[in-house]
């Protein structure tokens, strides 16, 4: 997991309510076995409607975002956040999230923004021209109109963000601490590494 500091660049104005899972990644999408490709599904029947944002040129690209209250509710899909991955988006701000969803976004590495209302309202406006910047270390949302923006984050998820820490980077971490606490069993508790022999 690559680790998060400042995201920077465009945001997807998309500010829609109660986006479930099975918009953001179609059911259909997930026979399959690889994280790759699942962009090309997200937000698939948005991209029916015309003159949608996810399609226009001028967010290609765009690392941010902007999603109206109850974001990624439904489904409990890990590849939701992989869709968004895929799509090229490292944060999402909005006033509210699922909470499976939050969690699946932080675990792989997808930085979930709460905001009030009007200061999506503001950023959607802004977005539509003008670039966001937001910063994890200090808890910030900043435009290049002096726009401040604080939001909360839990601080372990905010280390493991700063870290680049999934839960196999937490475990990794602690491997001296696990391989003295097996040397120690095998001293104490000999019986444990004798393995589990079925007798014939």
């Amino acid at each position: 997991m690559e680790p998060v500091s400042a995201i920077n660049g465009r945001a997807i104005p998309f500010g829609r309510k109660n986006v479930d899972t099975d918009v953001i990644i179609p059911a259909e999408w997930l026979k399959t076995i690889s994280r790759e490709g699942l962009g090309q599904g997200a937000f698939e029947a948005v991209r029916a409607e015309p003159g949608n944002v996810f399609d226009d040129p001028e967010f290609a690209g765009a690392p941010i975002l902007i999603a109206g209250d109850n974001f990624g509710c439904g489904s409990s899909r890990e590849h939701a956040a992989w869709a968004l991955l895929d799509l090229g988006i490292k944060a999402v701000v909005a006033p509210s999230f699922s909470d499976i969803f939050a969690s699946n976004a932080f675990k792989n590495g997808i930085l979930t923004v709460t905001l009030p209302q009007e200061n999506i309202d503001r950023l959607m406006e802004v977005a539509q021209t003008d670039p966001l910047q937001i910063d994890l270390d200090s808890q910030m949302v900043t435009t290049q109109f002096q726009d401040r923006f604080h939001f909360e984050i839990d601080p372990f998820r905010k280390q493991c963000l700063a870290e680049g820490l999934d839960e196999v980077g937490l475990t990794l971490a602690r491997d001296n601490a696990i391989s003295a606490y097996e040397t120690r069993a095998a001293t104490q508790m000999p019986w444990l590494s004798k393995g589990t022999e079925i007798a014939a």
